[in-house]
Order: structure tokens, then sequence, then C-alpha cells
């Protein structure tokens, strides 16, 4: 709670709207885009990511139906259901044309003069907010909150001059992370087309001069995944055994990908007990993993020593196939990783999925003049990636005292 902030009620100074429940029979291959909680990133930024959607409705039923759904720049996003609920992002003009979908609510102020909207982007991250929201939540298995409980919240309201101030403090901070995972995003992906060049396209450094034999560059070798790396499993300590857990050694599961190559830390620890109780071993920096049940195909470079839940796979190049490397071409394949994933419940890769997945491996010359190229481009993600750390835990320090009063402005 804030300290000498007067309060008000959340719907005497917030527009506020949940998407309505559209349905798997009114998606369209394109049209109006639809926003869902898995585009709201939840990652230092604060990221709405609509570029790799594939949920659309036809504009005509978006015209007739759901116009006031539409969303504008700078609206704000909040997740409302699911284990990710009170994720936030804020929208920008390269998320749209785009409308909700359920479980998604936006918010924005009713009189700008009142409610600062960057402000209420501070508000809509506070403990003050998710304190309100855990309050309301219901549902075990699907938690979920909504209009009905918001209309009961209220929000410390401080002379709109403060709350400039506060908003234009935190949402520095949140620019200069942005514009920094808008460079590694570049940086991946100049690595990804020069990747695509060399070994996909095969126009690599003196290709004119080298013989094609069988769709095949004289000296590269044809074989699968599983070939040219080791595949290594993971596995989980028992839950209800307090002394596994808690500990100092990361313990690697899917929700700890990110949106970049790198992982640097996960959601949960094991101590060294727990991972001798477990089929993990602990994984060196720079392990691969690779998501193989539910989400198939996210990969991230650990770049720290690690353990690893059975959900996913350990991957470790062999002889000259490093993990720069490696990590590339598995980002080129990942779509035959997708295409072969099956199962009745969820979907899922086994180790015979590597089996089959084709893999052109290079002259051992060619891969060092690569990875001579991406290492360097790894290096600035690593420094980017960094940087975004220590501006937002500096941010997120900041934020409570702000919010709260006992850091004026």
């Amino acid at each position: 709670m804030s300290i000498g902030f007067p309060r008000k009620k959340l719907t005497d100074v917030v527009f506020f709207q949940e998407g309505p429940g559209l349905r798997k029979w009114q998606w369209t291959d394109t049209g109006m885009k639809v926003i869902n909680v898995t585009n709201l990133l939840g990652n230092e930024a604060y990221t709405v990511d609509t570029t790799n959607t594939d949920k659309y409705i036809s504009l005509v039923e978006f015209e007739a139906k759901y116009k006031h759904f539409e969303v504008n720049n700078g609206d704000l996003v909040v997740a409302s259901s699911g284990n990710t609920y009170g994720k936030v992002g804020r929208i920008t003009e390269r998320n749209l044309p785009l409308m909700m979908n359920t479980s998604v609510i936006r918010f924005r102020s009713i009189e700008q003069s009142e409610l600062d909207d960057r402000y209420l982007f501070c508000f809509l991250r506070s403990n003050d907010f998710r304190g309100q929201v855990d309050s309301f939540v219901t549902g075990g298995a699907q938690p979920n909150f909504g209009p009905t409980h918001l209309k009961k919240m209220d929000i410390p309201v401080p002379e709109i001059s403060i709350q400039k101030k506060i908003g234009s403090i935190i949402v520095a901070y949140d620019d200069l992370i942005e514009n920094n995972r808008r460079r590694i995003q570049l940086l991946e992906e100049s690595a990804r087309l020069l990747y695509k060049e060399w070994f996909v396209q095969l126009r690599f450094p003196g290709h004119e001069h080298v013989k094609i034999i069988d769709g095949v560059p004289e000296g590269w070798g044809k074989t699968t995944a599983y070939e040219v790396m080791d595949v290594l499993s993971g596995g989980t300590p028992k839950t209800k055994v307090a002394e596994y857990w808690d500990g100092e050694i990361p313990f690697f599961t899917p929700k700890d990908t990110t949106d970049n190559a790198f992982c640097y830390s996960t959601k949960k620890m094991i101590t060294e007990l727990g991972l001798s109780k477990c089929n993990s071993r602990l994984y060196a920096k720079n392990t691969l993993f690779i998501t193989a049940r539910g989400t198939v195909g996210k990969l991230s470079l650990a770049q720290r020593e690690m353990a690893m839940n059975q959900s996913c796979y350990a991957l470790v190049g062999q002889g000259e196939i490093n993990q720069f490397f490696l990590y590339c071409s598995l980002k080129a394949a990942i779509d035959q990783f997708k295409a072969r994933a099956s199962g009745a419940v969820f979907d899922a890769i086994v180790v015979d999925t590597f089996k089959l997945i084709p893999f052109l491996k290079p002259t051992p010359l060619l891969i060092e003049q690569f990875t001579e190229f991406v290492t360097d481009v790894f290096d600035q993600v690593d420094k980017l990636s960094s940087m975004n750390r220590r501006l937002s835990e500096a941010r997120d320090l900041l934020l409570p005292r702000l919010m709260n009063g006992t850091l004026t402005v």
C-alpha cells in the first residue's frame, strides 16, 4: 500500500475491457491479428510480440462483430488467466492492427489529466496491484480474474506531476531495455541469415570452386542430427522432499526459455542432494537445451551450470560441431522437429526424432570460419543481455519505492 498517496476506485480513473471468447472455428489465415496471453512475453521489457501469431479472424467478421475490441497504440494489456495471469505488456505501433481474445484485459486511463498512462503501466506491474489480484484470483488448475474483480480494486493516485515523474523514470529504463532487446534480435538474425546463406543455400566462401555431388558439396557429410550430437535426458527430484529444493543449482524447465539464445537463471533451484536424487546430470555452460514436450523446439544455451527436467533434452555437439554452430543449425531445423512432434495429449519429440532430422556436416574449416563470426555476435548478445539484467534489477528495485511513496521524486 502507498504511504501518503490518496487512493481511488480503479473504475473512477481507468477504462478496462476483456476480450471476447473467440473459438477455433473462427480462425482464418489472414485478417485481423488476435492477441492471446502467449503474446505477452513477460520479459524484462514487458514486450508484446505478435510477429509470429497464427491467430486471425476475417476482416468482415471483425468489422461486423468485434471492432470495439481493437487495441490502440499505448494500450496496456494484462493476462487474466492461466499460470501466467498478471503478465503485463504495452502495445506499440509495431503490434498494430490488433484485437484482443479472451484472457487478455486492456487498460488505459479515462482522463490523462487525472491519471498518466505511464504511471498506470507502473501500477499494473506493482506489488500493490498484484496483491489485489491475488486476493481475488479464482480457480485451481486454471487461475483467473476479470472485470468483476477489477471493479473492486483501487489505485494510489498522487498528484499528476508526481505520476508523470514516476512514469518517466520507470519507462526510461523500459525503453533502454527494449532497445537492447531489439539489438539482440538483429544480432541473432544476422547469425541465422549467415547460417542459411552458407549451409542451406550453399553460398559459402569458395563455393564457386566446390563440386556438388548428390546435392552435397564435396567434402561435406550427409547424416542426421542424432549422429553429430549427444542427446541427453533430465529428470525431476521428488517435489514433496523439501531437502531437494531451494538450493544453489539452477533447474531448467521449458518455462525458463527466453526470447533470445541465452538462459542465465531459472525459476526453480535444487540442492546437491536433489541433483543426486534425479536423472539429470549437472550440465556445463553452453549446453543447448531443447524443449521436448508441449511447446516443442524452444532453444536455450545455458550460461552457467544447470540441471534439467524431463521435458527437455540437453544437446552437446560431437567433434568439430561446437555449441554455437549447433544452436544455429538446430534453429534452422526447428520446423522439422515441430512437424515430427506427436503425442496423444500434447506434442512431444523423443530421442528417435533426432534420427529423422537430416543434417549436413560441412568441412571443419568452414565450421571454424562460421564460428569465428558468430562467436563475436553471441558475445555482443551476452553483453547486451547482461546489461538488460542490470537495468531491470535497478528498475525493479526503484518501482516499489516510487509507488509506495518512500522514495520522493
